[in-house]
């Protein structure tokens, strides 16, 4: 129907009204509708019939208000937020879709009775949400605004107020994603494109959190490249998120389906509230999320900045040491006076200790980087101890004036052979840390190694060697932080060299750990302690498997290179 017809249907329906006329429209709709004096004086002829019951549903606002104010000497008129449906019935015709094309009025007709109680129906529900018009004229002219909290699960509704809480930024939005995929789906509505304009039309502040990932990284740099101003940080996932506006208003998104990918199949319900309590306490909860994850990037920066300058610190350092070896050395060699060769040792000795220092920290900074690589080969691990015992033997004055004894157990049996598939300079690396610190640590008697397997279910599982030492023993105000940097109490060590062991072995995915020795038998502690690591057994299928992969990725690079 076109504009003529339209207005005869709507003629027709007032005339034919018997007890009831029921007008539901936008902020526009009365103005409109009203306007044409014939549609007018059929309304004010009707609100003459005592039998006759006119209600009127309306979004009132400023531009309407004085209109509202005159519909309400004749019928009963009710205020509803936000909502776009124009229709009109009585108890047997309806009018609905009625909209303003170029001037001329569209619309649907029925006078099919079952239709016109179905549209009724409808009126009745937006009839109970709807408040009184006289209550929403008072906040209007008062300047007050009534508090509501919704919980809508209809995702078209809720996709409107998404989108429409959005485009109504002008000074601050707030928004909490989700996850990844929650920004995805905010761009496929255009709630992106409204808080980009925002920013750079109207100046709004917008923050934004979200994990960013793989997936939402492009998104991401497109904000920022279209925004600058747009503050975006790195947040953690959920299954719930957050979006307030101006500080009047804010959503508060559940999800059922959070990887869905659109925002119909992943949106459980949301709240929609503009009560000053909820948004206060909402916008608090954003800050304070916000300045968490503001607070943790700054320390990542100045982590990282930190990692950086103990890497270039710790590589200026190693770089005069191995000369001032070297050369002491071969000085060393040359000279015949006594006390000048003591003196070189001296100098030697403390290079050493500072070359050890300078690789203990690039280990720690490649570890807390997550940068430590493993260069993995299969090697006998028993092979591996016997030869390091040698050397840490030949080297240590306490067992060559007899005063300590360095013993190697290989489970009962000296020849048994334990192939592991393991970064074999990095498993000496432990190896020699606490068989040094034994040998610190105990002034007389024995440190034992001992290699077994832990068999489970008929199955080599796991490699454990134990070294245990008749020395001073752990302090037990130590103990709980055994294996975290700097935890010493000696004054010639750093606390790093455990920390560094711990962390070799669970990057080949084993563990460590260590106690103070007990007699079994009397229940009693006895002097010295004894440290464990295990390592994980691999079989040769396991190894030729992994052999395979890394000659299948080294053809992948040849062949992309040839490319």
């Amino acid at each position: 129907m076109h504009g003529a017809e339209v207005i005869n249907a709507l003629l027709q329906i007032f005339s034919n009204a018997q007890h009831t006329i029921d007008v539901c429209g936008n902020a526009k709709f009365l103005a409109k509708i009203f306007s044409f004096s014939v549609v007018d004086k059929i309304r004010l002829d009707a609100s003459k019939r005592k039998d006759l019951r006119q209600r009127y549903i309306f979004e009132i606002t400023n531009e309407n208000i004085n209109n509202c104010k005159s519909l309400m000497n004749t019928a009963e008129v009710r205020h509803l937020e936000e909502h776009e449906a124009n229709f009109l019935t009585n108890e047997n015709e309806c009018m609905g879709f009625i909209t303003m094309q170029k001037e001329s009025l569209q619309a649907t007709y029925s006078n099919i009775r079952e239709v016109a109680q179905q549209q009724r129906s409808v009126f009745e529900t937006f009839w109970d949400k709807a408040i009184p018009a006289k209550n929403k004229i008072r906040e209007i002219e008062e300047g007050l605004k009534s508090e509501y909290l919704e919980v809508i699960s209809d995702y078209k509704k809720a996709t409107d107020i998404y989108i429409n809480l959005a485009r109504s930024a002008e000074e601050e939005a707030l928004l909490l994603f989700a996850n990844s995929k929650a920004m995805s789906r905010a761009d496929r509505l255009g709630v992106l494109d409204s808080l980009i304009d925002a920013s750079k039309n109207k100046g709004a502040l917008v923050k934004i959190i979200s994990p960013i990932t793989e997936e939402n990284s492009g998104l991401v740099e497109q904000i920022c490249e279209k925004a600058p101003n747009i503050k975006i940080l790195n947040g953690g996932s959920s299954h719930s998120g957050l979006f307030i506006v101006d500080g009047k208003r804010f959503i508060r998104f559940e999800l059922k389906e959070p990887t869905a990918e659109e925002f119909s199949n992943a949106i459980g319900f949301i709240e929609h509230s503009n009560s000053k309590v909820g948004v206060y306490s909402a916008k608090s909860f954003f800050e304070l999320l916000w300045n968490e994850h503001l607070q943790y990037e700054k320390l990542k920066e100045a982590d990282q900045m930190k990692n950086q300058f103990i890497d270039v610190a710790a590589h200026e350092l190693r770089t005069p040491v191995q000369p001032i070896i070297g050369l002491s050395e071969v000085l060393h060699s040359t000279i015949n006076d006594t006390k000048q060769r003591e003196l070189l040792d001296v100098i030697v000795r403390n290079a050493k200790r500072l070359q050890r220092l300078t690789e203990d920290i690039l280990d720690v900074t490649k570890i807390e980087s997550h940068s430590l690589n493993l260069k993995k080969e299969r090697f006998d691990l028993t092979e591996l101890i016997s030869n390091t015992i040698q050397d840490v033997t030949g080297q240590s004055e306490k067992i060559k004036n007899g005063k300590l004894k360095l013993v190697f157990y290989n489970h009962g049996n000296d020849k048994q052979s334990h192939i592991i598939y393991a970064d074999k300079p990095r498993i000496t690396q432990v190896l020699l840390n606490l068989l040094n610190n034994a040998i610190k640590f105990t002034e007389e008697g024995t440190i034992s190694v001992k290699i077994r397997s832990s068999r489970q279910n008929n199955k080599d599982d796991n490699i454990i060697v134990s070294i245990q030492d008749t020395g001073d023993g752990i302090d037990p105000e130590i103990i709980p932080r055994l294996f975290t940097k700097f935890a010493s109490k000696s004054e010639k060590g750093t606390g790093l060299g455990l920390f560094i062991c711990k962390s070799i072995i669970e990057a080949h995915g084993g563990r460590m750990w260590a106690e103070n020795n007990a007699d079994t038998t009397l229940g009693k502690r006895t002097r010295g302690a004894t440290f464990y690591f295990s390592l994980p057994v691999v079989n040769e299928s396991s190894v030729a498997a992994i052999n395979r992969h890394k000659q299948q990725k080294q053809d992948d690079n040849n062949q992309w290179r040839r490319k």
